[in-house]
């Protein structure tokens, strides 16, 4: 279904239009009719005050007027006022009589309503009688006053609502000329609003969203010509030593250890990648079931995978068993196999690791970590302190994340420290 394109302005206007239109019928019609319950109560009383002047000998002419005509009964004798047939059309007085048996009330007549208020007093019958003219000047005096004040003052309100609409729009429309030009660097995305208001908000996310974004775009072009780099060495290393193979320069069983070793650390880092990825699959998924496990043995089955890797290098453990952790086997080793690996490069001797209050500490004795390395070192691809590239931390960051667990990383007096804590929203 395709739907028709109209500027907000002009929906704006429409709306007032329509608000004026509710309100013209609200006056015209409805109001009207309200007003009719209280201008018959005032009929009545005007009615009835001047039968309480009127005396007992002939009709006062004094006391007539157009508007109320008068008929008095006395022992089935009728006399009415000179302006009976002005007030009411009818030649016929007993049929007249005839619709007034009540004390007050009203009744229809020719397409008109005739209000009566009956007053009995020494045997004799006064009554009042009046048309609808009372109460149509009333209904007019009341909207001849209301209509012009509430007219003007809904104009006054159009035009305020118009102009500010009018203001509006133009954020709006400079709004969306900085979302059609987000991506273009040439474009001044600088916008002076005069009020602090919703708009100037959603101003300040675009705006940092734009840099986010911008921040993304340097940060994917790095990490491809990192990823680049990265896969780039061993492929040129497999290439060289086949060539020089052909060439006759290196031994051929020689030449295929380095590259069965070369194979071998260009199919981890695809590994890496697409585990890196299925990470970003896992981390929104709602299926994954995070249970108590056994941290001690998880740390001694990975303290055999590395201890024969260097020799020289001590491994350290203190672990509560009263202390609880949550997760999967499969990725605390990741954790594991992420982290010792990368300890193995730097240790000097020592490789401590703390399991305790519901906290893991991995500790070991190399070099301090520079600060312009600790910001972002959890970044895919990001260049290391030996100059090289690598997923492993960023693997360990999401996967703990994963976990609803976080790490941070402090330099000690000596060495350097990998702390995991649960996040405290658990």
């Amino acid at each position: 279904m395709r739907y028709r394109k109209t500027k907000l302005s002009h929906q704006l206007i429409s709306l007032i239009v329509l608000a004026f239109v509710i309100l013209f019928i609200s006056l015209g019609v409805i109001l009207p009719k309200m007003l009719i319950p209280v201008a018959e109560k005032n009929i009545y009383t005007y009615l009835s005050e001047p039968l309480k002047f009127v005396s007992n000998s002939p009709i006062d002419k004094s006391l007539l007027n157009t508007e109320i005509a008068y008929i008095y009964i006395v022992d089935n004798d009728v006399a009415t006022s000179e302006n009976i047939r002005q007030v009411i059309s009818i030649k016929d007085i007993k049929k007249l009589l005839s619709y007034m048996n009540d004390d007050y009330g009203k009744f229809s007549y020719d397409h008109h309503t005739y209000y009566y208020y009956t007053i009995s007093r020494d045997g004799i019958k006064k009554i009042a009688i009046s048309n609808d003219s009372y109460i149509n000047e009333t209904k007019e005096a009341i909207l001849g006053t209301i209509f012009p004040i509430v007219l003007s003052t809904c104009l006054l309100i159009g035009l305020l609502l118009v102009l500010w609409s009018s203001f509006v729009v133009k954020k709006i429309e400079k709004l969306k000329d900085k979302i059609d030009n987000i991506d273009n660097p040439d474009y001044n995305h600088n916008i002076n609003f005069v009020m602090d208001d919703e708009i100037e908000s959603l101003a300040l996310a675009i705006e940092d969203m734009r840099i986010s974004l911008v921040n993304q775009e340097e940060y994917r072009n790095q990490m491809y010509q990192n990823i680049s780099h990265d896969f780039k060495t061993p492929l040129t290393v497999i290439k060289s030593y086949i060539e020089a193979v052909d060439d006759k320069i290196e031994d051929s069983n020689t030449a295929l250890q380095v590259i069965k070793q070369q194979t071998l650390k260009l199919e981890n880092k695809v590994h890496s990648l697409l585990y890196l990825n299925k990470l970003d699959y896992l981390k929104n998924s709602k299926n994954i079931e995070n249970k108590l496990i056994d941290m001690e043995q998880i740390i001694k089955v990975e303290i055999d995978k590395f201890k024969f890797h260097r020799k020289e290098i001590k491994f350290i453990t203190d672990i509560d068993s009263k202390s609880k952790y949550y997760g999967t086997v499969e990725h605390w080793e990741t954790i594991f196999d992420n982290l010792l690996s990368n300890f193995m490069r730097y240790a000097n001797t020592t490789i401590k690791i703390t399991a305790k209050q519901n906290k893991i500490i991995l500790y070991n004795d190399g070099e301090h970590i520079a600060d312009d390395f600790l910001e972002g070192i959890f970044t895919p691809f990001r260049k290391g302190i030996k100059g090289e590239f690598g997923l492993g931390l960023s693997i360990v960051k999401k996967t703990l994340n994963i976990m609803n667990y976080d790490i941070t990383i402090k330099n000690e007096k000596k060495g350097v420290s990998f702390i995991i804590k649960r996040n405290s929203r658990d």
